[in-house]
């Protein structure tokens, strides 16, 4: 008897300590959607291995030497095209009580177009104040369908002038999606709808500019 009432007794615990973590995560997640958000930088740009500083001033993708840059012919052939970067976000929680989440979905819309799609699954926090949080996410994707398909291609390629001209380039706006998402076990938490937010895209956020 004395073994059951003390395996109750833990499970109860057990019980109430995790109910007490899932609230204070629920409550993490709930500030983290009144935090502000905004795109700090760009970095870190290959388009099939591609450094992008070095495609400056690219107004075409037939300004491309395709014979300078063979791995990008051959991405064409295979319809494999990778696109890497990393973004980072600047988050300012104007609360007072800390925000945070263990991971999140994001989506990047160009235009009409998502470009960039994941979950996030590094650990955020953002302390309450006037202080700052970055928070880095390293995105991917096939640009082959971006590349080919006459209604998305212009927007691709004034993203990346966007981003590395040296002139003024057409403005170019990209939507921001986040959703934090909670895992206890086998249950799972999401935030109501997604925290959304846009930008222009300016070479000024591409760090370590030629």
């Amino acid at each position: 008897m004395k073994k059951l009432l003390n395996s109750t007794l833990l499970l109860a615990l057990l019980l109430v300590f995790n109910q007490c973590a899932l609230n204070k995560s629920v409550r993490e997640a709930k500030a983290l959607g009144d935090c502000k958000f905004r795109l700090s930088s760009v970095d870190s740009i290959f388009l099939a291995g591609i450094d992008l500083r070095e495609l400056k001033e690219i107004r075409s993708f037939k300004d491309i030497d395709l014979g300078r840059y063979p791995a990008l012919g051959l991405g064409l052939l295979k319809k494999d095209i990778p696109l890497n970067l990393q973004l980072k976000l600047e988050a300012q929680n104007p609360t007072s009580k800390m925000a945070g989440v263990e991971q999140m979905e994001y989506k990047v819309i160009l235009g009409k177009s998502e470009i960039f799609s994941g979950l996030h699954n590094q650990k955020i926090q953002v302390s309450p104040g006037t202080g700052r949080t970055i928070i880095p996410f390293h995105l991917s994707t096939n640009a082959y369908d971006f590349v080919m398909n006459n209604q998305t291609r212009d927007d691709f390629v004034n993203l990346l002038s966007a981003l590395t001209s040296t002139k003024d380039s057409k403005a170019v706006k990209l939507l921001i999606k986040i959703k934090p998402t909670l895992a206890f076990g086998s249950k799972q938490v999401n935030y109501p709808g997604y925290i959304s937010f846009e930008q222009n895209v300016t070479a000024d956020m591409l760090l370590n500019k030629l």
